[in-house]
């Protein structure tokens, strides 16, 4: 896996109401992906780069998490070559539900 290469501890579980977690944990429809993660108590929705979560657990913005909607080809986990992630529209999710860049 993709953050087990990184260096992440990684609990991974099958839950077939995912679109309801999602919600629950405050991931708007407009930005989900097909993995929900929490870490350090934010989401993280999609295949987000593991350079703009460490730059989310560096800054600790006020705000739910990360996504990355849909599966694009080119990201991690997708077989993308991923050299600098402000390449991918990763996008912070605020409390609020609002979607707003988060690359460089």
């Amino acid at each position: 896996m993709y953050l087990q290469e990184h260096g992440a501890t990684v609990t991974v579980a099958d839950d077939a109401a995912r679109d309801a977690y999602r919600a629950e944990v405050g991931i708007p429809d407009d930005a989900a992906s097909c993995h929900t993660a929490i870490v350090e108590g934010y989401a993280i929705e999609g295949h987000v780069p593991v350079g703009a979560i460490v730059r989310l657990l560096e800054e600790r913005p006020d705000a739910i998490g990360l996504a990355l909607p849909g599966m694009p080809a080119d990201s991690p986990g997708m077989g993308g070559d991923v050299t600098t992630w402000e390449a991918q529209p990763v996008l912070l999710v605020g409390r609020d539900g609002s979607l707003t860049p988060f690359g460089s």
